[in-house]
């Protein structure tokens, strides 16, 4: 896979928000699951807030990324096509866009928060270089869940 990463249309934020389902209990990354980060996404002025990226391979939209600046930290969050989904294309997906970060931003540390529930993703995070940070509590999709914090230092 070779990754090309432009800013995010809004064309792709409305089909990332409406069409991407995920099975089963990964329904909880679908876009339309929680209408505030809906909002968020779809809206063009609320999304400009930070950098967001669609990931696309031969022209082809499969993924997105947000870079988020907190100080001298950055959080990243991201998201893959769904039936790319458990077929081991993540590290790659996870390096090339680290690769970018890296390429394009100043950071001391890189953060990711995953609900604890998605041993797929934090398998992912681990083996490009994350460590678990802390788990905490957030209110999300209607309820409170656990998530994991992983930081990467520079």
């Amino acid at each position: 896979m070779k990754a090309a990463f432009r800013p995010l249309t809004q064309a792709h934020a409305l089909e990332i928000a409406n069409e991407w389902k995920y099975d089963g209990i990964y329904s909880f990354y679908d876009m339309t699951a929680d209408p505030e980060d809906y909002e968020g996404f779809v809206d063009a002025d609320l999304r400009n807030k930070n950098d967001h990226y669609e990931v696309l391979e031969n022209e082809n939209l499969i993924g997105f990324f947000c870079v988020i600046r907190e100080g001298a930290s950055i959080e990243i969050g991201l998201g893959m096509r769904p039936d790319l989904c458990g077929k081991g294309k993540g590290r790659q997906f996870l390096e090339q866009i680290l690769a970018f970060i890296e390429r394009n931003y100043e950071f001391d540390k890189l953060i990711m928060n995953v609900a604890s529930f998605n041993q797929r993703a934090i398998k992912v995070y681990h083996s490009c270089g994350f460590l678990d940070s802390e788990l905490i509590k957030r209110s999300s999709n209607g309820g409170i869940y656990e998530f994991l914090t992983l930081i990467k230092k520079a």
